[in-house]
């Protein structure tokens, strides 16, 4: 048995069982994270009212208790209030993160007891119990190497059996519990590393920056939602947007360059992956996946977003939306961030080229950069294919942003410019996004867009291109609420449609019954104004699209918005239309 299997069922703490109090989990956060920079645990608890003031007293209370009978000296801690409960982190050493995440979970305990009026577990017991795992999980040597590569400036990725110093081709990876003495540091260095995250354009805005270190000849690697990708090799497929997507990519000995892509419930489940970033990138923040985790609140969501500034090195650079008002807001303030907007006239973009700090903007049709010192016209945005013509102005802002990333990568315009010139909605450099086809004379659009926020951005972009007709492919996942699948149609509806064939999800009816979300759909798209014959419906998101492709005509336009079925529509579209 390893190390981390032990730990992993080394206590089990018998919880008070009461609704009125719930430890909703503890977890192990191994880098920069919502609560500081340093690597810790956290516990997440679920109390209302007045019993929730009298948590925030008495769980740091005991926590306390806890460490002070440990002799766990300077432990820094973090206590998060939210609408319902009560979030307590904890900074740990990286060889006492199972400790943490026990000594959080005893603590509750002990709290839970004392304000239900229930016995609680004999004190010394509980000590002697953690102080065994506390002994078992210490690694000296863990420690001594992490000080010793900290003190190179090298960064560090950690799970649970094994431990990477460097990354990519400077990369060397040991098991935790067989770790060199005098380890060789010569050939360990860090590589150029870029996050990004965001409620929508992240996928997009992380395969610019990687195809634009392509463009200058290193091979580049990405982590995202769809796959993780070194050079032209896929390793894996899935949704790579966290933690495990970023260690398989950055332990690859080819990878010159990284591009990450960071998913808020990778950030709060296990923390950022790296700490040595030179650029971290938050594109937007829209409502998303709210009620895990503490976060309620779209403000909540900010701050988990913008979290990602703590995985900078000194010198690197936080690149943000200032077009974005939560982002805005939830900006820190010991930071100088890189700002980009749509608007030359905003505050953020006049405060930084008058102070001479880098920024972009758009401005008379073209992107436009500046290093704090030169300013540059990069590129026409009618000459970014992504821009749709301008009429993507999403895209726009996802141009920008990659393109100050790319410089804080050292990158220079030209292979940066190479790139917006060239790289194209299609499923070979972007696949799922508006990606277009020509079926029988009308323009046919696919996206894999899946929030009303990202659903309303590709509509209204589309609804600016001319057409006789227009058609709409709708369905989804049943773990939304009724408010967000009404707001996903209502979305689509900034492309005013003639025709919405409505979709079932069979595979993804996530606690749903068959024909709820088509229902739904179907009752918001009659609010909306369409009769109920220019509804159609269809089993299976395929079977719609086939419906929309047999009904289409010269000049008319069709989108495809879609959940499932993705490999199978993209073969109907290649047998049936054309790229373009």
């Amino acid at each position: 048995m390893t190390r981390s299997d032990w730990l992993k069922q080394a206590l089990v703490i018998p919880l008070p069982d009461d609704p009125a109090l719930v430890l909703d989990g503890c977890r192990r956060l191994l880098g920069p994270n919502l609560y500081g920079r340093e690597p810790g645990a956290v516990g997440d608890a679920l109390c209302e009212g007045a019993l929730r003031d009298r948590v925030l007293q008495a769980w740091p209370d005991y926590l306390a208790q806890l460490l002070a009978g440990l002799e766990w000296d300077a432990a820094a801690t973090v206590l998060r209030p939210f609408d319902g409960g009560v979030s307590l982190y904890l900074a740990a050493p990286i060889d006492r993160l199972f400790t943490g995440a026990y000594v959080i979970e005893a603590a509750w305990h002990l709290c839970a007891c004392a304000l239900l009026g229930r016995a609680a577990p004999d004190m010394p017991v509980l000590l002697a119990d953690l102080r065994a795992i506390m002994a078992h999980e210490a690694n000296p040597a863990l420690r001594a190497l992490a000080d010793k590569a900290e003190a190179r400036g090298l960064d560090r990725l950690l799970d649970d059996d094994w431990v990477t110093f460097g990354h990519g081709a400077g990369a060397v990876t040991w098991a935790i519990d067989d770790l060199p003495a005098q380890p060789d540091w010569t050939a360990v260095n860090d590589i150029p590393v870029a996050l990004v995250t965001g409620t929508n354009g992240k996928t997009t805005t992380t395969r610019l920056i990687a195809a634009m270190g392509r463009a200058v000849g290193v091979i580049s690697g990405l982590s995202s939602t769809e796959f993780v990708k070194v050079g032209d090799e896929v390793l894996e497929k899935g949704d790579y947007a966290g933690p495990a997507g970023a260690r398989l990519l950055l332990r690859d000995p080819r990878l010159e360059l990284a591009v990450l892509e960071v998913a808020r419930g990778g950030i709060l489940r296990r923390g950022l992956p790296v700490g040595h970033a030179q650029a971290a990138v938050v594109t937007n923040v829209a409502s998303d996946h709210l009620g895990q985790y503490g976060i309620n609140t779209v403000e909540d969501l900010a701050q988990v977003k913008l979290s990602v500034h703590r995985a900078l090195r000194l010198g690197g650079q936080l690149v943000l939306n200032a077009d974005d008002a939560l982002v805005v807001a939830a900006a820190p303030l010991s930071m100088q961030p890189v700002w980009f907007s749509l608007d030359p006239a905003n505050p953020l973009i006049v405060a930084a080229r008058a102070a001479g700090r880098a920024c972009g903007w758009y401005q008379g049709g073209s992107l436009m950069l500046s290093d704090g010192a030169t300013e540059v016209a990069l590129i026409a945005a009618a000459d970014v294919p992504l821009s749709l013509g301008g009429a993507a102005r999403y895209n726009i802002e996802n141009a920008l942003a990659a393109a100050l990333a790319a410089r804080a990568l050292g990158l220079e315009d030209a292979p940066i410019r190479a790139v917006l010139a060239s790289f194209r909605s299609d499923p070979a450099d972007n696949p799922g996004r508006a990606n277009a086809f020509s079926v029988n004379g009308a323009r046919v659009f696919v996206d894999f867009a899946h929030n009303p926020h990202s659903i309303a951005a590709v509509t209204s972009a589309l609804a600016a291109l001319p057409a006789k007709r227009r058609f709409v492919l709708l369905s989804h996942a049943g773990d939304r609420s009724d408010e967000d699948i009404r707001g996903l149609v209502s979305g689509a509806f900034a492309l005013r449609p003639d025709v919405v064939v409505v979709a079932e999800n069979p595979k993804y009816l996530r606690g749903r019954s068959l024909g709820d979300v088509p229902a739904l759909m179907r009752q918001r798209c009659l609010e909306l104004g369409l009769r109920a014959d220019q509804i159609l419906a269809a089993d299976r998101p395929a079977v719609g699209a086939e419906m929309i492709l047999d009904l289409v005509q010269p000049g008319d336009l069709a989108l495809l918005l879609v959940h499932d079925d993705r490999d199978q529509i993209f073969a109907m579209l290649g047998q049936r239309g054309t790229l373009g």
